[in-house]
C-alpha cells in the first residue's frame, strides 16, 4: 500500500475496488485523440478506476477519505455495466496494517455517489448495518439531503442501502467544516449539487482532495470535466480557483479514481515536482 506524509498526516490508500467507465464520458465534451494521450483505454474505449478510500492518520484519529464500492452490493448486471471486476477489501488492508473498522474515527465524504458510498454499509445477518461501526460520517447538507429524496437523474446513483443504516451517524455541513486543525470539507457543488473537496495544511506542507471535479491526473486542465457532473461549469470554475489555490503554495493533489498515480504535486506553473505512483 502506498503512502504519503504531509506534515502531521499520514495518508495510505487501501484496496477498494476499481471500475472501468466509458472514457469519453469521463472526459466530457473533449475529443478521443486529446484525451486517450493522457489516460490509456481499452478496446471497449473504457478507462480504468481504482475507488479506493484513503486513510488519514492524524493526532491520534482515524478518517477514511470515501468508502468505496462495498462487497456484495451490485448484481451480475450492475457488475457488468460498471465494469467492475474486483470489489472492495478495505477490512483487510486495515488488517494488513494493524487496524480494524472499528478504529476508524470518521469517514469523509465528498459525496455519495455509489461507487464512494457502497463501502459505508455491509450485509450482515440478514440486514444492512454500518461497515465502520464507530465512525461518524461527515458530508454536505446538500448532498446528505439529495442522498435521502433524489431527482429523476440522480436517483440510479443516490442508494437507500448506502444511507439508511448510517444515518444516525451522519453529520452535514453547510459551507464548510474543520474537522481537525487545519483539515477542511468545502462544500463545491459541480459533479454533484453536493460535492466537496478536502483541503489540509500544516505549515507550509497542504494536500488537496479534489475528488470527482479532478478525478485523475489526466483531468487537470481546467475545461476537462466529467459528461456525469451535474453543473460542469461550477466544475471548471471550481477547478480553476482550487487549482491555482494549490499550484501557489505547491500542494500535493491526492487522488480516489486515478490507476497510475495517488498523488501529485504542482509547482507554481502547474509543473509535476514530485509523483507518488500507484504500484501495479
Amino acid at each position: 500500500m502506498e503512502t504519503l506524509r504531509v506534515g502531521r498526516a499520514k495518508l495510505t490508500w487501501l484496496n477498494g475496488g476499481v471500475t472501468h467507465l466509458d472514457g469519453g464520458a469521463m472526459f466530457g465534451v473533449v475529443p478521443k485523440p486529446l484525451w486517450s494521450r493522457k489516460y490509456p483505454h481499452n478496446d471497449k474505449n473504457q478507462i480504468e478506476l481504482r475507488t479506493d478510500p484513503i486513510l488519514l492518520e492524524l493526532d491520534g484519529k482515524k478518517y477514511l477519505i470515501d468508502a468505496g464500492i462495498g462487497k456484495g452490493k451490485m448484481t451480475e448486471k450492475q457488475l457488468r455495466n460498471f465494469g467492475v471486476d474486483e470489489e472492495s477489501s478495505v477490512e483487510d488492508s486495515l488488517k494488513e496494517i494493524g487496524y480494524r473498522t472499528s478504529d476508524i474515527d470518521g469517514i469523509l465524504m465528498t459525496h455519495l455517489h455509489f461507487d464512494h458510498a457502497c463501502g459505508l454499509t455491509k450485509w450482515e445477518e440478514g440486514q444492512w448495518v454500518p461497515a465502520f461501526e464507530n465512525a461518524f460520517i461527515y458530508t454536505s447538507s446538500v448532498e446528505w439531503n439529495e442522498m435521502r429524496s433524489p431527482n429523476i437523474r440522480s436517483k440510479n446513483t443516490y442508494w437507500e442501502e448506502n444511507w439508511k443504516p448510517i444515518e444516525s451517524r451522519v453529520h452535514p455541513f453547510n459551507e464548510s467544516l474543520e474537522i481537525a486543525e487545519g483539515l477542511y470539507m468545502i462544500h463545491t457543488g459541480g459533479h454533484s449539487a453536493g460535492h466537496s473537496i478536502i483541503k489540509f495544511a500544516d505549515e507550509d506542507e497542504l494536500f488537496i482532495h479534489m475528488a470527482d471535479i479532478m478525478p485523475t491526473h489526466a483531468h487537470q486542465n481546467v475545461l476537462w470535466v466529467l459528461a456525469y457532473d451535474d453543473y460542469p461549469v461550477t466544475s471548471v470554475h471550481q477547478k480553476e480557483d482550487w487549482m491555482k489555490y494549490g499550484y501557489e503554495r505547491q500542494a500535493w493533489y491526492t487522488f480516489y479514481h486515478d490507476a497510475y498515480y495517488r498523488a501529485l504535486q504542482f509547482n507554481c506553473d502547474g509543473e509535476i515536482v514530485d509523483k507518488l505512483k500507484r504500484d501495479r
